[in-house]
């Protein structure tokens, strides 16, 4: 008896085909997963077996081989239990072979057969379109995942039931709609800023032309405010861009509700930010700070706090617009064209109006040399922004706002 399926399998943004091959054949029973599964894979048996138990079926008492084709591409996340499950109803006969022939598969199992949200539900949807199939999918990643296309066959299924009722002609499964764009929210307004005519100024330049900025000045004179209305007087992004944005957002498992972003990411890490936190990867190879940036402004205040490693690993996605994470058993690729805007202190000690630095020169000299060469290279506009005066203050606000 013997069944199969097609699934995904996530390498940076991109969705490569994966075949689900299940075969039950006579011996001790046993259950087998082959293919390079990472532990949740792996885990998946037990998922299975409880999943179709609470439909009313069992596992044959026979030796039970789930093959992840290609064997020699690693596959990691729990959405592999939906097509091993739907693979294996099929080699028991419980589901009819053409029912699934069209469709790829992606979901977690609950105990009870309901099938959870998993991440990637859109490059999912996208990556079984280019193989000229419908993506079977949880109920709550079907707003999502409809976004492929309107001629993508997408099937959204709350539970295993439902899924088996649907290819018996018991009950039919409407096709999702896409989800609503989300709610842009107000952005934070240059009005708000009192003099630092000269910074703003240096703002406009950098959202006309996409240059990085590094602002260098005292603690209070308003660096990170600065730096957080950026957003609002850039350009709107294209459907195309909403896309972009939307497939990395999915991988991260931060796009709620399959509501696309429709406003450019401003992502700002805490300096305390490991190597992979900002430029992804990791034992599960996730979008870091960087990559969720993507099309927006990735925002590194105290910049000389960082890690220098940290901070030099920027380098390459800042020259070429991509990240490339590669290791001994794999290398991935996700996108990364993001407008760098990072702040500094002069020195060590905040270099304040009326302070005075017990170091001297030193301290200022030995705080910027924690920042590379090769980095500040790719940085085209660096500014002083002075502290505010008291005069600065009590002005009326400003005429021109971001809207101007």
């Amino acid at each position: 008896m013997y069944g199969t399926i097609a699934t995904v399998a996530f390498v940076g943004v991109e969705a490569r085909p994966v075949d689900v091959q299940v075969r039950v054949t006579p011996g001790a029973q046993a259950f087998a997963i082959v293919g390079l599964p990472d532990k949740a894979v792996a885990e998946s048996r037990e998922r299975v077996r409880n999943a179709l138990h609470a439909v009313g079926l069992g596992l044959p008492y026979k030796h039970i081989t789930v093959n992840l084709a290609p064997a020699d591409l690693p596959k990691e996340g729990s959405h592999f239990d939906l097509p091993v499950v739907l693979a294996l109803m099929v080699a028991m006969e419980a589901i009819a072979p053409e029912a699934i022939t069209r469709y790829a598969a992606i979901g977690e199992l609950a105990l009870d057969g309901s099938i959870r949200p998993v991440p990637g539900a859109l490059p999912a949807a996208i990556g079984a379109n280019a193989m000229d199939k419908g993506l079977i999918c949880p109920e709550s990643c079907g707003p999502e995942a409809a976004w492929a296309g309107e001629d993508a066959d997408i099937l959204a299924a709350p539970h295993l039931l439902s899924l088996v009722n649907h290819f018996k002609g018991l009950q039919t499964l409407s096709r999702p709609k896409p989800a609503r764009a989300r709610e842009e929210t107000p952005l934070p307004d240059l009005r708000d800023v009192r003099g630092q005519e000269s910074a703003k100024r240096a703002l406009e330049v950098a959202a006309a032309g996409g240059h990085n900025l590094l602002m260098i000045g005292p603690p209070g004179s308003g660096k990170s405010m600065l730096a957080a209305r950026l957003p609002s007087i850039l350009p709107p992004l294209t459907p195309e861009e909403m896309l972009e944005v939307s497939m990395v957002h999915s991988l991260a498992g931060e796009l709620m509700g399959g509501k696309l972003c429709t406003q450019r990411p401003f992502r700002a890490p805490h300096h305390s930010a490991s190597m992979a936190a900002l430029v992804g990867g990791g034992s599960r190879p996730r979008p870091g700070e960087a990559s969720l940036a993507h099309l927006g402004i990735l925002f590194l205040d105290e910049l000389p706090e960082f890690q220098p490693g940290v901070l030099d690993a920027l380098r390459q996605p800042l020259e070429t617009g991509e990240l490339i994470i590669a290791r001994a058993n794999h290398r991935i690729s996700y996108p990364a064209r993001m407008q760098l805007i990072a702040a500094m202190n002069p020195c060590r000690c905040g270099g304040g109006p009326g302070q005075s630095c017990k170091r001297g020169p030193r301290c200022a000299a030995d705080y910027q040399a924690r920042i590379s060469g090769p980095l500040l290279d790719r940085i085209d506009l660096q500014i002083e922004v002075p502290a505010v005066s008291a005069a600065d203050l009590v002005l009326p606000a400003p005429q021109e706002g971001s809207t101007e």
